[in-house]
């Protein structure tokens, strides 16, 4: 900037008539300041420009402007303000001004720090043009009055209360749902009417939609996807945002090359928000002066369902979660999972086998044998191509099965009168109760017994709490129990989930990582090479055992009359 030159008057310190001064205009808005026009970088401009014009007394050069907008002012860590300190130890700067000290600090300890020890330190004059005035050279009583440091403990609680107001402000909104990131998740984008409401990113969410299909059906792993999706061209989650125009940035912006990574399918994969829940608070600051955010635990999380379109079916993305607790590691370079990989275990350790191929044949093997101790487990030894072959044929058995109890159900539907109520799970439920009824009275005769002297207090104590627990396990388990009465009373159907996903496999020939996912829980390995199978659908497949059994009587006499043998 061009230097301008001023008369001095007789009353300026002689000094400054051997100095140019090297200015640097500080100006900060805070998104706090909202459309207060006083505090507008405009306006903040203008008033320093003047005070440059009219009251500025020596020789000057107006070095820059360095605005921080948007930022707040109770941390130094600001871009421009930054920029400034650097320049100003660089010898590039050796006077600063700006609006008033809240433009410049809301911290009560930096504005102390800087005007007691930075600023002097640098020999740099600094300059107020509101008020408080401040001349840190024309004025320096200024700084040690009292006016300075309680207009500068005055700046800092309003910078607490306004974080508290916004911090509030924030709750509620993410109590009632409403979006209120910088950015929306991968896959949605804000609406145009409500920028705190999501809608689906079409483009974005059919991305979304492989990468769940790809990783529960497909068998491919993290890795797999990442090299898959990076094959095909399709931009990484910042890059795609950047790529739409938005002012995407992250903590980790310098490093993000703009591909996918298997931590960010990883992140797509654990996202509730694609099952159309609000989720929100996962992270917080430390507090209105700490701005390095800390991870919130999850039981504290804002989660509000409902509150947009699902991208994801509430079955697909419990498979992937399942999916991603197995043991299912692959070689670095590995892009597939093995078709067993996750579902076999070895029997008597319930660990994850291991892999192993030899001689063209693969085997697996108890990992805890092989890795650990070969005291703690057995070698659980078995050929793939017998593990797959027995699983093929027990879930082609375990399909006609189902494919026979469909007919049962269907036959019992069309009974006059259907037993829905379940004689074990009432047996139970009064079991339950009164044992909790046994449990209750005891915990209310200790304070007697603790009167009459019987017991200590120290015994009292310890009782109470013992038998308090117990009883809050009671009431869990007798609402268990309750609930799966009431699934039982709604009665069986054709369309019972246990049923239907067996029966879509009808015929099948081999196995591939879609039927194990959606049929099989585990296969277990034991020594000596027997296999055993453990179905999902366990408590629906007792539930229709129960049901058929409940109602065989019925189904007798239904067949005797269709004169059908039952």
């Amino acid at each position: 900037m061009a230097r301008i030159r001023k008369a001095v008057s007789s009353g300026v310190h002689s000094a400054s008539r051997k100095i140019v001064w090297l200015i640097a205009a500080y100006i900060r808005l805070s998104r706090e300041d909202g459309n207060d026009e006083s505090l507008s970088v405009t306006n903040q401009k203008k008033i320093i420009g003047e005070y440059l014009e009219t009251f500025f007394e020596g020789e000057f050069t107006l070095i820059d402007y360095y605005i921080d907008d948007g930022l707040t002012g109770t941390d130094y860590d600001r871009p421009d303000f930054q920029r400034m300190i650097h320049d100003m130890e660089a010898g590039k700067v050796n006077c600063i001004i700006c609006k008033n000290l809240s433009r410049m600090f809301r911290n009560y300890s930096d504005q102390g720090y800087f005007l007691e020890k930075i600023f002097p330190m640098n020999k740099t004059r600094f300059i107020t043009v509101s008020d408080p005035r401040v001349d840190s050279f024309l004025h320096p009583e200024t700084l040690q009055g009292l006016e300075v440091p309680i207009n500068g403990l005055m700046n800092d609680r309003f910078a607490a209360k306004t974080s508290h107001d916004v911090r509030d402000t924030f709750a509620t909104k993410r109590r009632k749902g409403e979006f209120i990131g910088a950015f929306a998740p991968y896959g949605y984008k804000k609406a145009p009417e409500n920028k705190n409401a999501l809608i689906i990113d079409e483009e974005a969410a059919e991305v979304v939609r492989n990468i769940y299909q790809w990783f529960v059906y497909e068998g491919m792993s993290k890795n797999g996807i990442a090299h898959r999706l990076n094959d095909l061209g399709i931009a990484g989650p910042a890059a795609y945002k950047k790529s739409k125009g938005l002012n995407f940035c992250c903590p980790q912006g310098e490093k993000n090359d703009g591909l996918w990574s298997p931590s960010s399918v990883t992140t797509i994969l654990k996202n509730k928000m694609y099952l159309g829940i609000m989720v929100q608070g996962k992270q917080t600051v430390i507090s209105y002066k700490v701005h390095d955010k800390v991870a919130v635990p999850e039981e504290d999380w804002y989660m509000v369902p409902d509150t947009h379109e699902p991208i994801i079916e509430a079955e697909l993305f419990q498979k992937a979660a399942d999916l991603q607790t197995r043991d299912t590691r692959t070689a670095p370079s590995g892009r597939n999972l093995h078709l067993l990989s996750g579902f076999i275990r070895c029997a008597d350790c319930k660990k994850a086998m291991t892999r192993q191929k030899t001689k063209n044949i693969v085997y697996y093997y108890c990992r805890t044998f092989r890795e650990k101790s070969k005291n703690a487990c057995t070698k659980h030894t078995i050929k793939e191509e017998v593990v797959i072959k027995a699983v093929l044929a027990a879930i082609q058995a375990q399909i006609s099965l189902v494919d026979s109890l469909a007919d049962v159900v269907e036959e019992i539907n069309k009974s006059p009168i259907v037993k829905n109520e379940s004689t074990r799970l009432t047996a139970m439920l009064h079991l339950r109760q009164k044992e909790l009824d046994k449990v209750i009275s005891i915990a209310d005769g200790l304070y007697g017994d603790w009167k009459s002297g019987d017991i200590s207090k120290e015994e009292y104590t310890r009782l109470k709490q013992k038998y308090s627990c117990k009883a809050e396990q009671l009431k869990v388990t007798i609402q268990n129990i309750q609930s799966e009465c009431q699934v039982m009373a709604k009665g069986i159907s054709k369309n019972d989930p246990y049923l239907t996903y067996f029966l879509k496999y009808k015929n099948i020939k081999e196995l591939n990582r879609g039927i194990l996912v959606d049929l099989v829980k585990n296969i277990y390995i034991h020594q000596g090479g027997e296999i055993s199978i453990e179905f999902n659908f366990a408590d629906q497949h007792r539930r229709i055992i129960e049901s058929i059994e409940n109602n065989q009587n019925e189904l007798t006499i239904v067949g005797k009359k269709d004169g059908k043998k039952a």
